[in-house]
């Protein structure tokens, strides 16, 4: 097995499960999240070779990985918009279950809100980690993870409420 095979076989035993749980709770959607994960591989197996160090390896991948979910995102946004017809418009979306789904409260999330939030608390990255893959300040950082937290308790005590 060639260098770089092998190179390639140690970041996917290291990181699929990670960028898998990040496709999914970026996208809500395991079929998409499996899709964009499977281009992210392809994308860091093509990019290996280059990869020059940089930054931490984890924080290249996370990057390609980010970028991938968000396009990903844009293009399911563009589809819906064209599949869009009256019969949607008029079915009523199913009654949700009265358990909270956290992974729910977090798709709800602001874009940088969550991504922090996944982060820190799921990736277990640290402030100073989190700001450098977000490209922030630490300090926006907490300010983030401060308001996503106080908004997931607000919208878990308005569904108890209700």
């Amino acid at each position: 097995m060639a260098e770089e095979d092998q190179q390639f076989e140690e970041v996917l035993r290291a990181y699929q499960d990670k960028v898998f749980r990040l496709c999914c709770a970026m996208l809500g959607d395991r079929s998409l999240a499996e899709e964009t994960a499977q281009e992210i591989f392809v994308r860091i197996w093509k990019g290996l070779p280059r990869y020059r160090g940089d930054a931490s390896l984890s924080t290249w991948i996370y990057a390609i990985a980010r970028n991938a979910c968000l396009t990903a995102r844009k293009k399911r946004a563009a589809s819906r918009e064209q599949q869009l017809d009256i019969a949607d418009i008029r079915t009523p979306p199913a009654s949700p279950d009265r358990t909270p789904d956290i992974m729910r409260l977090v798709r709800q999330l602001p874009d940088g809100q969550r991504e922090a939030v996944l982060l820190f608390h799921m990736e277990e990255k640290s402030y100073d980690e989190v700001a450098l893959m977000l490209g922030v300040p630490v300090g926006t950082v907490k300010t983030w993870l401060h308001r996503a937290r106080r908004s997931m308790a607000e919208s878990l005590m308005k569904e108890n409420d209700s």
